[in-house]
């Protein structure tokens, strides 16, 4: 899916000297393919990597992702959070790269791409920083919140607890509305749990999600559900559709890949 990660410090960007090293380790003379959650931080530090690895010759192209739908500015963003959906670009964009696409094919997939995939997320408890040792933001036992961002940036509604079919009902309307949803559409699915949420309450979650789009008459053609986009410790999870608008989308998807995680 990828040929490198780069990390920063907890809820930190990395920085352009380490985005540039995994550029070099990851060229293999055919150029390389950034995929980038929209972060500020994220985006400048990029930025000046892609333009460092170029002055020595590598191609660079990338693509930003930002597939949050439930807010349009948050604590580190300018316009919607880059969230779980980004996976899913992992996934194709990897697929294609391996089929032996060209950089610039690569771009023009990915642009595609990212029009078509959008998340929303509800958190019932914050995630803990190791440095800090208490969580970012406290709800209640019986509280939770809709639209929290994976570093535990602010949602837009805080409710008391209800039941999986309420909370899918409030998700899949935002998404039905970022959409709009029509019948006989194809649509493949990610449930992303948060952190601490039980693969049983996602599989739960994920029959009520299920449920709500077949009303609507929507094909789901594929369906994932785990942990793949955590916030350390967080109680909660995320619903993410990409209408699958290409054959080629929902093959990459299904394709086999040894990366552990999917």
């Amino acid at each position: 899916m990828l040929s490198a990660a780069i990390c920063g410090a907890v809820f930190t960007s990395p920085t352009p000297d380490q985005i540039l090293e995994a550029i070099k380790a990851a060229d293999e003379g055919a150029g390389v393919f950034m995929v980038i959650k929209n972060y500020s931080g994220d985006i400048m530090n990029f930025e000046i990597a892609q333009e460092l690895a170029e002055m020595e010759g590598i191609d660079v192209a990338s693509v930003v992702v930002d597939d949050d739908i439930a807010v349009e500015n948050s604590l580190y963003t300018q316009g919607r959070r880059g969230v779980a959906g980004t996976i899913l670009v992992h996934k194709i964009l990897g697929n294609a790269a391996r089929s032996g696409k060209s950089l610039s094919e690569m771009k023009d997939l990915a642009d595609k791409l990212v029009l078509e995939i959008k998340t929303i997320g509800l958190a019932l408890s914050g995630a803990t920083v190791p440095e800090v040792g208490k969580p970012g933001f406290v709800l209640e036992d019986d509280e939770f919140e809709y639209g929290v961002g994976i570093h535990g940036e602010p949602g837009y509604k805080k409710e008391k607890m209800q039941p999986s079919s309420q909370l899918a009902s409030e998700l899949v309307e935002k998404l039905s509305e970022g959409f709009q949803l029509k019948a006989g559409e194809r649509y493949g699915l990610l449930i992303n749990g948060l952190g601490s949420t039980p693969l049983m309450e996602q599989y739960v979650f994920a029959n009520d999600v299920a449920k709500l789009l077949h009303e609507k008459g929507i094909e789901l053609a594929f369906k994932k559900i785990g942990n793949y986009m955590t916030s350390i410790d967080m109680a909660g999870l995320s619903l993410t559709l990409i209408r699958l608008a290409d054959d080629e989308w929902l093959a990459a998807l299904n394709a086999p890949v040894t990366t552990p995680a999917w």
